[in-house]
């Protein structure tokens, strides 16, 4: 039987997931670290272990894992590594305030906190974070790694490239195309196209600069 659900990571984040796995009513294994000064001490629930402490590959103890940290970059770094290792299972939560609409899939990882809706026909993709009351309407397409903060809206149709990161409050119009690595700034109202790489902000948004993080 599966030991429950590993979080990777042990920040606030990270205990927000533990909340909402609480919450669904699922079980929580413990959390996992990279800092080796944490380890073997009570995190924000269970005890903390290394990524080397999970439950083998192919095991009947196979681990379950969803990573717990909000920067988008360092949430592939985590899983890119634990996926080079033979390990693990990516698994998914869902908040039971949620709405989920038919015909939507959630890729591997994802994460989808209260109050969040997610209308019919969109696809997410893997380690995704649609944070709290973050409103993604019908038919669309958001790619790994991207992190729809607390109360963004998406329009229908609107398409999000791998590693963008939507800022609170911000509106995105429908059927926009938002490319890979784009930071879209708090309380933005994006009416037009961005293509990949670019910080905007501001009603209507406005190209800022460049990503040079990307």
């Amino acid at each position: 039987m599966s030991p429950g659900i590993f979080i990777y990571g042990s920040g606030g984040h990270a205990r927000v997931i533990a909340d909402i796995l609480a919450s669904a009513g699922r079980t929580l294994a413990g959390f996992i670290d990279d800092d080796p000064s944490k380890r073997g001490k009570d995190g924000p629930g269970p005890l903390i272990i290394g990524p080397e402490a999970l439950p083998g590959p192919g095991t009947e103890a196979d681990a379950l894992v969803i990573i717990g940290i909000g920067d988008n970059a360092a949430r592939k770094r985590a899983a890119a590594r634990m996926e080079a290792a033979g390990m693990p299972v990516f698994d998914t939560a869902v908040h039971p305030s949620a709405v989920i609409g038919g015909n939507t899939s959630l890729g591997p990882g994802t994460v989808v906190m209260a109050g969040a809706v997610i209308n019919c026909g969109t696809a997410i993709g893997r380690h995704v974070i649609v944070n709290t009351a973050a409103g993604i309407d019908h038919d669309c397409r958001i790619g790994d790694f991207v992190h729809i903060s607390p109360g963004a809206r998406l329009g229908g149709g609107v398409s999000v490239g791998t590693g963008t990161w939507i800022g609170l409050g911000a509106s995105v119009i429908n059927n926009c195309r938002i490319g890979r690595n784009v930071i879209v700034g708090l309380g933005a109202a994006v009416i037009r196209d961005i293509p990949d790489s670019w910080v905007v902000a501001g009603n209507p948004a406005r190209f800022l600069r460049m990503n040079e993080e990307s």
